[in-house]
């Protein structure tokens, strides 16, 4: 065995930490005296090389299966999706640090500063919560609708509110003034947007005379600004206005922590029970509808985001959750949720070696 002391067997040791602990127990003497048999005489740390290959194979000892060749990107992509629902879920937690969103006597100060001149209407609403669901705070009540299909309802509350009366200016001028004034006001504005929206079906419609939606954008420290401008001859009003809190800066930390500590956390476990289910011949089947229902949901919803995110300004971004799905195709992730759930109940579950079938003789 060699001496404790040597600083070149200390360091070997702790990188044979990437083997599990069985293995080490069994082999972890006979590997430490070969890596020490072949090194220089004098050598006092293993080079970088070395310590990358005795990483790389350790952990793949941990997974198991050693006839396998996918079984490393199983790990990865299990590892990764847990990590982004750990950090999606650290980043709700880290939301609870923001001030509350704004209120009706906010809400008016910001509508004056930048629509002098303009009538703001009566129906002013504030929000109930800092996340809300078709308005309401999140309870017992909503958690079907959550679950069911109107998972996209759930989003930041704002208050909101519409100019009333005729438009005292043209939109050019009105939208040329807010800019103009929310700036000397510090708020960081944004290009606006324009989209023309099609009300009309028929190809025979003139398309000059659809309506226009035009959207400005501004952020002053944790606040952010939405004006809409409509036609009035479609809508209501010709002015709607959101005003709404930002992601508080805790929330980034807190999601990439989170998400880092998840992954590597879910890595082990998958090696765990890659270990444990390796003659089971259901748990590849089980990890394939866990994976499935994770991932599809996070497939669809990221490209539709990124491109969503590509169109219009956004000084805050949709949070992670949404990215991955969620809670719009929850039931996807509860059912997932299930399916690792009897495939770690497999892995729990003791192995059943065949016993020698033994023949009584006389």
């Amino acid at each position: 065995m060699p001496p404790t002391g040597d600083p070149l067997a200390r360091h070997y040791r702790r990188l044979l930490l990437a083997y599990p602990r069985a293995y080490r127990r069994e082999r972890g003497e006979e590997i430490l005296g070969l890596l020490l048999d072949g090194a220089p005489a004098g050598r006092t740390r293993p080079t970088r090389r070395e310590a990358a290959d005795l990483v790389r194979a350790g952990l793949r000892c941990r997974l198991g299966r050693p006839a396998s060749r996918t079984v490393g990107v199983w790990a990865v992509l299990t590892a990764l999706i847990c990590g982004l629902f750990s950090g999606a879920l650290a980043a709700r937690a880290a939301w609870e640090t923001s001030r509350p969103q704004p209120g009706r006597a906010e809400f008016a100060a910001a509508f004056a500063e930048a629509f002098p001149g303009h009538r703001l209407g009566e129906d002013v609403s504030t929000a109930r919560a800092l996340f809300v669901i078709y308005g309401q705070p999140l309870s017992r009540a909503s958690l079907r609708s959550l679950l069911l299909g109107d998972g996209g309802e759930y989003q930041e509350g704002v208050a909101g509110g519409s100019a009333a009366g005729p438009m005292p200016t043209s939109e050019a001028e009105t939208l040329a003034t807010a800019q103009r004034r929310l700036r000397d006001a510090g708020w960081r504005v944004y290009e606006p947007t324009s989209e023309v929206l099609q009300t009309c079906a028929d190809p025979r419609c003139d398309p000059a005379s659809q309506p226009v939606e035009t959207v400005l954008t501004a952020r002053r420290g944790d606040t952010v600004l939405r004006a809409t401008f409509d036609d009035p001859r479609t809508y209501s009003s010709y002015l709607f206005v959101e005003l709404q809190r930002a992601a508080p800066p805790a929330v980034l930390p807190a999601a990439v922590l989170a998400g880092v500590v998840g992954g590597a956390l879910a890595w082990l476990v998958f090696a765990w029970a890659s270990r444990r289910t390796e003659r089971r011949r259901r748990a590849p089947l089980l990890l394939g509808i866990t994976l499935f229902l994770w991932w599809a949901p996070a497939l669809l919803a990221g490209p539709s985001l990124a491109r969503h995110h590509l169109d219009e300004p956004h000084p805050n971004w949709h949070p992670l959750w949404e990215w991955l799905g969620q809670p719009t195709l929850s039931l996807f992730f509860l059912l997932g949720l299930a399916s690792a759930l009897v495939l770690l109940l497999t892995a729990l579950t003791p192995r059943r070696d065949p016993r020698p079938l033994t023949v009584r003789l006389g």
